[in-house]
């Protein structure tokens, strides 16, 4: 999994964890080159969402194509996302993102 060199845009959208009724506001960075749906550890456990462990971890590598220094993803996130006009459920990669709560392929716009 990594990110190509692509059109990136910040906006605000809205998660909700499947089965759970309450939602959370996100500002999701929108990637034209990522590979999957991103959500940060801090975030994800900030917000008390219920992370499952995968049965064997993903290996994150940045666009260079070196591995990435926050480590494989080990957790995943069901979740509704609802963006503009958008929902769509889904699982999320939790992963070691910074600073950044979110981040989704740009297709969803």
């Amino acid at each position: 999994m990594y990110s190509t060199a692509a059109k990136r845009s910040l906006d605000k959208g809205r998660v909700r964890e499947a089965g759970n009724h309450e939602e959370v506001a996100v500002r999701a960075l929108l990637d034209s080159g990522a590979t999957g749906l991103f959500m940060d550890i801090t975030f994800a456990q900030e917000k008390g969402f219920k992370m499952k462990k995968l049965k064997k971890p993903l290996l994150v590598r940045n666009v260079d194509r070196t591995v990435n220094t926050g480590g494989a993803i080990t957790y995943q996130v069901e979740y509704n996302m609802f963006f503009k006009e958008h929902v769509e459920r889904a699982r999320m990669d939790i992963c070691n993102l910074g600073k950044t709560e979110v981040i989704c392929c740009e297709n969803l716009e």
